[in-house]
């Protein structure tokens, strides 16, 4: 699977968190849920200072066993204090652009990204949802690297 090194700037994410693990067996359910409730549930169209209208799924905080997972915009500051708020940290990250289907190439493509052997800081990974026509997406997924690390 090909990517890119790019580097970001930090971003703040505003949306809807939960803390789970690849291991959980309601992992899907978890991050589904947090999906639909942000769509279905006119969170998205809540979001004030939105930088675009890209969705974003963030993972963060990562430990040994879990971390969170953020469905969310990014914004220039957070006006809606009833959210999670979440940064990406700027650096250095490794960028892989996939189209497909948003829960089966996902899926598929986060299973091909664990089997590279990618320097990974596991500070902040999110996939961008650049275009979505009826789940069928262009998504973005970007990989925190070691700084200095390629």
């Amino acid at each position: 699977m090909k990517y890119q090194i790019v580097e970001l700037n930090e971003r703040i994410v505003v949306g809807l968190s939960a803390r789970t693990s690849n291991q959980a067996q309601d992992c899907s359910a978890i991050i589904g849920g947090l999906w639909g409730t942000f769509l279905g549930g006119g969170i998205k169209d809540s979001i004030r200072n939105q930088v675009n209208d890209c969705c974003v799924g963030l993972y963060s905080d990562y430990d040994a066993t879990s971390y969170d997972v953020t469905v969310g915009l990014a914004v220039t500051e957070n006006a809606n204090p009833e959210l999670t708020q979440k940064r990406i940290p700027g650096g250095t990250y490794a960028v892989f652009s996939i189209e497909g289907d948003v829960v089966q190439d996902v899926a598929k493509a986060w299973e091909e990204i664990w089997s590279i052997p990618l320097d990974r800081s596991y500070v902040a990974d999110f996939e961008e949802y650049l275009e979505n026509n009826n789940g069928i997406a262009k998504i973005n997924i970007y990989i925190s690297l070691i700084k200095g690390q390629r």
